[in-house]
């Protein structure tokens, strides 16, 4: 019997995540751990890639709390709430056959007809409810379900006792190893997980990696170097560039971040470092979950082109922080002579949180502004990878004087525009006879050589200020 209204109601509906925007510079990679017991299909979410255009999407493919010792969370929460940029690849490891515990709960009140647990992270297919003593079934006596908190809420069907008793196993993310974020190839079985799974990104989707990250487990030495070694041939053809947080537990002011990156062995150019966290929405999120998403956001606003430097670039923190929370501030000397001199990207207080830094790991060891550069580094990247994927149809074309003349007009036509839209200096391409031996030709192999001259940062801005004495005295009427 439909209810019958009379007076005054209200009803509340969750949160709107606001549709994102969606760039095509490429799509970051993101590894982490997630709780899977809330995705819609738990035992399939570990060790897959989930490419996710929304909130929504992300949610059901790997699970999504405010939980953030799940470092997908504050993925998540970094594109998809605070900058509203997408789409994203998320691959979670978190196994729940094994990192997992046991709770046990006893008798939880049920009230109009519900038990709401306290424990978090609960395996539905692990899960046991009893009355006192007596199992009960699901189905028959009771229904499941997770609430907007990810919180188990159990309600009774044909039996209302006072209170249950819940048992079973429940997620323990800690339990979850760096070896697990780098993963494996299992020769035996062909399967990859973990970082391996990188490879996987441009047959699945047709889209080129962009940034690898790996927030919190990239602080590991051994996982950043296994991020960096993934940049580069990717599937075989590709390039692209890391983010990775240096551990704010071993380097815990600013003069320690030198020896932190020193001691990871940290010099390649395809390395973004971070230092230190930073405070989102009340909690520690790892820098480089809201770095990768400005960056992301940085390229969208370019016109999708990695040209802008996201350098003094509002980051959305409310403080800068390390791991266990303790407060971290910096003035621009001890931001600038501590960190950025030794090619590490921090969090600097200007009216607002602001990314500050504009150099890979492999300054200060290497100047080219090639790969010095964060920005003119990522343009390196992203043209090659358009030039991989647009020429790619090609391969195997007679080698005549047609193909050469269509490639080089085509890249001189792509690089005049962005030179004409500011987003570069220049780009040109030459074909030149003698890179091009007739044996060479003969052997199936033509070779081009392209200029590229993306900007690089107005890093220093000096204003030389002098008194001028004769401004007084015209102004005292002395001239006259």
């Amino acid at each position: 019997m439909p209810r019958y209204e009379h007076g005054v109601r209200v009803s509340e509906s969750p949160t709107n995540i606001p549709t994102p925007i969606s760039f095509d510079a490429g799509v970051p990679v993101i590894f982490g751990t997630s709780p899977v017991n809330l995705a819609s299909d738990p035992s399939n979410a570990t060790n897959k890639l989930f490419l996710c255009n929304t909130f929504d999407e992300a949610k059901a493919a790997v699970g999504y709390s405010e939980d953030y010792d799940y470092t997908l969370n504050q993925a998540i929460d970094a594109f998809f709430k605070a900058f509203a940029i997408g789409p994203v690849v998320l691959c979670n490891v978190l196994d729940p056959a094994t990192n997992k515990e046991t709770f046990t709960e006893a008798e939880v009140e049920i009230k109009d007809g519900q038990a709401v647990a306290a424990t978090a992270g609960i395996l539905l297919d692990s899960l046991v409810v009893k009355n006192g003593e007596t199992a009960l079934t699901k189905n028959e006596d009771y229904t499941v379900a997770f609430d907007d908190e990810g919180k188990l809420v159990v309600t009774m069907i044909n039996t209302t006792p006072v209170k249950i008793n819940l048992s079973g196993n429940k997620l323990k993310p800690s339990t979850v190893t760096n070896a697990q974020v780098i993963g494996a190839y299992d020769s035996t079985t062909g399967v990859e997980t973990g970082l391996e799974l990188v490879r996987e990104v441009f047959p699945k989707f047709n889209l080129t990696p962009s940034l690898i990250v790996a927030p919190g487990f990239s602080k590991n030495a051994a996982v950043g170097a296994a991020m960096i070694n993934k940049c580069t041939e990717i599937s075989g053809l590709f390039t692209c560039e890391c983010v990775i947080d240096l551990d704010t537990t071993t380097a815990t002011k600013y003069t320690d971040v030198e020896n932190a990156k020193k001691s990871a062995g940290y010099t390649s150019e395809h390395a973004i470092l971070l230092w230190p966290c930073i405070k989102y929405n009340d909690k520690v999120m790892f820098y480089s979950a809201m770095y990768a998403a400005m960056v992301s956001y940085n390229d969208y606003a370019n016109d999708n082109i990695p040209g802008l430097y996201s350098s003094n670039i509002d980051c959305k923190a409310q403080a800068a922080v390390l791991e266990n929370g303790t407060e971290v501030v910096l003035d621009i000397r001890q931001a600038d002579d501590y960190i950025n001199a030794f090619g590490v990207v921090t969090v600097f207080n200007m009216n607002g949180f602001k990314a500050w830094g504009n150099n890979t790991a492999a300054y200060p060891d290497v100047t080219d502004p090639k790969d010095r550069w964060i920005s003119c580094r990522r343009f390196f990247s992203w043209w090659g990878n358009t030039f991989i994927v647009t020429y790619f149809e090609k391969v195997d074309n007679p080698a005549n004087y047609r193909l050469v003349e269509s490639i080089v007009d085509s890249e001189n036509v792509r690089g005049n525009s962005l030179v004409s839209m500011n987003k570069c200096a220049g780009l040109r391409m030459e074909f030149n006879i003698d890179d091009n031996p007739v044996e060479q030709i003969l052997n199936g192999k033509i070779v081009f050589k392209e200029y590229l001259a993306p900007y690089t940062p107005a890093e220093d801005i000096l204003n030389v200020l002098e008194f001028d004495p004769t401004m007084i005295e015209a102004a005292l009427g002395g001239g006259e």
